[in-house]
């Protein structure tokens, strides 16, 4: 099925793609703007998630209660979220209702009411979740272990601390969002049974004026690395592991997906066979992959009991040496398989196209066809793994442990 994107740069720098697709009759929207959390005030880390909350809580001339049925009355499937860079607002409903979305949208992103009553409970409800953490450890591991193996700012919790949310007031919110919101380098990506003019003429007049913005992330310094531990007494022991890999867009960016899927994709995967199922030494671990612009991580994790909870380290960090020593074809079919798959899941919601082409969009500055990623997937071989994997070693390990011992690491990953 040929694929029909369009793109269109507005004066003021916002960036609108589209992407036509004829076999549905709903259409998505996705928002991307530059006002994530590395944006905080260094004194007022939480601010880009209280302030995405708040944005929702009244816009133009509708309160919270008449925003919110605004929406519904048009059938909306939304939300929105707080990433390190951007700050994410999507919606999905009937093709017909798309437009009169965006106008809404135009409100929440152009003239928000920032509410003063509405802050209390959106600054308890960010405490809240901030205090889970204490209740779920994997989260609390992973927290601290993005803290120290990505550069800073990057790998900064978007939940904030205390202190942070607890300072922060109103006019310190409309200050932050005069700072951050605008439309220089805002992508608009909508997916689904658009027409193309109509579309890109709306967004023009909802868009085209809007000014403001244009906030300069801090500069990133190295990151922490090395081992750390998190005393808790708990009966678990949770392990979280990070090593460099190769960013989104390199030419080696398919073969480290590969890696981590031969590690990873599945009940047939090495992990799962080797540490959780042959061993029983574990109750959950698997590895991803994550990416920003110029630097990217694969992470692994375990959740074990503490009695086995060395073990487990050493075997796990002893599968990802192994895959130096070669991948099979059977794994690589089965990679490749995975892969495809999420390729064609991807074309059947106009939900994941639109953030697809929006995050293609910001990493590449172009939209990849599915022929060019349908190649890249075919071209995979064990070989070309194996060699991807020598020049890019599981080493420089960043590792956290969150339980009543800390574990030993092994001279040779020192």
């Amino acid at each position: 099925m040929p694929q029909d994107i369009r793109i269109h740069r507005y004066p003021n720098g916002l960036t609108l793609l589209a992407e036509r697709m004829d076999h549905v009759r709903s259409a998505a929207f996705n928002f991307l703007v530059p006002a994530g959390c590395v944006f905080d005030p260094i004194d007022r880390p939480g601010t880009a998630t209280v302030l995405a909350e708040m944005l929702t809580r009244g816009a133009g001339e509708r309160d919270s209660r008449a925003l919110s049925l605004a929406l519904d009355n048009l059938g909306l499937d939304r939300g929105e979220s707080v990433g390190q860079v951007h700050m994410r607002f999507w919606g999905s409903t009937l093709a017909r209702n798309l437009l009169p979305a965006l106008s809404i949208y135009a409100d929440i992103l152009l003239r928000p009411r920032l509410p003063e009553d509405e802050l209390e409970p959106v600054v308890a409800l960010a405490l809240q979740d901030l205090q889970a953490l204490e209740d779920e450890p994997r989260q609390k591991v992973m927290v601290e272990l993005r803290r120290r193996a990505w550069p800073d700012p990057m790998g900064r919790d978007r939940r904030g601390t205390p202190e942070g949310l607890q300072a922060l007031t109103v006019d310190g919110l409309r200050q932050h969002f005069a700072n951050t919101f605008g439309p220089k380098d805002t992508i608009i990506s909508v997916a689904g049974a658009i027409e193309w003019e109509p579309l890109r003429d709306l967004v023009g007049q909802l868009f085209g004026e809007w000014k403001g913005g244009n906030a300069v992330a801090p500069a990133q310094t190295p990151a922490i690395r090395g081992q750390a531990h998190l005393e808790k007494e708990t009966t678990q022991t949770q392990i979280a592991i990070a090593h460099p890999s190769v960013p989104f867009g390199d030419p080696e960016y398919f073969q480290a997906q590969a890696a981590v899927q031969v590690l990873s994709g599945g009940m047939g995967a090495r992990l799962f066979t080797e540490v959780r199922e042959k061993r029983g030494l574990c109750y959950a671990v698997g590895s991803s992959y994550q990416t920003f612009k110029g630097v990217a991580l694969i992470l692994t994790y375990a959740g074990t009991t503490n009695e086995r909870a060395q073990e487990t380290l050493d075997v796990t960090l002893g599968e990802l040496d192994r895959l130096v020593e070669g991948v099979t074809d059977d794994e690589i079919e089965r990679v490749k398989a995975g892969l495809k798959s999420s390729v064609i899941m991807q074309e059947e919601s106009t939900f994941a196209r639109a953030g697809a082409i929006a995050s293609e969009w910001y990493y590449l500055g172009r939209v990849r066809s599915t022929e060019e990623i349908q190649a890249s997937i075919d071209g995979l071989t064990p070989g070309g793994i194996v060699e991807h994997v020598k020049r890019h070693p599981s080493r420089h390990f960043t590792i956290v442990t969150l339980g009543p011992k800390p574990l030993t690491l092994a001279s040779k990953y020192l």
